[in-house]
């Protein structure tokens, strides 16, 4: 879940030290990396509005407060257990309780953690390669990520207690900070409110990766983005970036509304999320409508009535 917070980001960017691609300076290539640069600077809310287009974005707010939704959340794997992981994180006694758990199951077991990251490897290719509704494109893009960040988790000091006991602190720190250890806290504050309050722990997260040698934000600076083909309102975005000492390539398909570009993936999904959110609204509606018509109508007299109220 740490790391899904994070992998997000490595979709797109730019590299400053090496040769631009071709179509570089093209519009599409250029929003992608302005999407990086939110991410970057951890501006969550920055990169939500920038991903879609305005009025989506309004209306997810709303679909948000109506309990419909919780993107732009729903784009991270597992992102119905972050509301969990920030409650545990942000106990009175995490600490404790997470250093108790680390000397039990990690301490001085790096190379069962080897070991686990190397089977998790062979499992996540296998998964990736056979199952899942992903395009031939995706598929590709995510076994190069499943292979980058298994090497780095076999090779990462991730059994060393002395890091985890720092890390520990900043994760329980950053969690807190949030203010977001529950589903009704998430649903309170709303979309934007989250986002904001999520970004500190973002931040927490990267550090902590870094600590470990995945060092997230150099990944982001080294990416470049160009332009393969573009058709109209459609256009594919060719994206390069190194992630844990192994370089990763992939294509981006972007759709352009309003003059602006945006993820086709993502415009897709927040389209028939929007759409479910209003016909359970209209549903809901129509069915108050019918039960506002139903108590304002007059009762039908009874048999008799009539002739009763006409009596002195």
């Amino acid at each position: 879940m740490l790391l899904s917070l994070c992998t997000t980001a490595l979709l797109i960017g730019c590299r400053r030290d090496a040769e631009p691609l071709p179509g570089a300076g093209t519009e599409p290539a250029a929003a992608v990396r302005q999407l990086a640069r939110h991410l970057q600077d951890n501006d969550l809310v920055g990169y939500a509005r920038a991903v879609v287009p305005p009025a989506q974005y309004a209306e997810l707010e709303t679909a948000w407060t109506q309990g419909h939704s919780r993107w732009p959340l729903t784009e991270l794997p597992l992102d119905e257990k972050l509301p969990g992981l920030l409650a545990t994180l942000s106990e009175k006694n995490a600490e404790q309780q997470l250093q108790r758990a680390f000397k039990a199951q990690l301490e001085g077991q790096a190379a069962s953690v080897r070991q686990a990251a190397h089977s998790l490897e062979l499992f996540g290719v296998q998964y990736i390669t056979h199952q899942g509704d992903y395009s031939q494109v995706e598929r590709e893009h995510y076994v190069q990520l499943v292979t980058a960040l298994s090497g780095w988790a076999q090779a990462a000091p991730l059994s060393d207690p002395e890091l985890a006991k720092t890390n520990i602190a900043t994760l329980t720190a950053a969690a807190r900070a949030t203010g977001l250890a529950s589903e009704d806290a998430f649903q309170a504050a709303g979309m934007t409110a989250s986002l904001q309050q999520l970004a500190p722990f973002a931040a927490g997260v990267k550090q902590v990766l870094a600590s470990y040698g995945l060092v997230l934000d150099d990944s982001i600076r080294q990416m470049r983005t160009g332009l393969i083909s573009q058709n109209g309102d459609t256009a594919t975005v060719r994206v390069q970036y190194p992630l844990a000492g192994k370089d990763v390539d992939l294509q981006l398909l972007l759709e352009r509304r309003d003059r602006h570009w945006y993820p086709a993936r993502t415009l897709s999904e927040v389209d028939a999320l929007l759409a479910a959110a209003r016909a359970i609204e209209q549903a809901k509606a129509q069915a108050v409508a019918a039960e506002a018509a139903l108590s304002e109508a007059p009762a039908q007299e009874a048999p008799g009535n009539a002739d009763a109220s006409a009596k002195p």
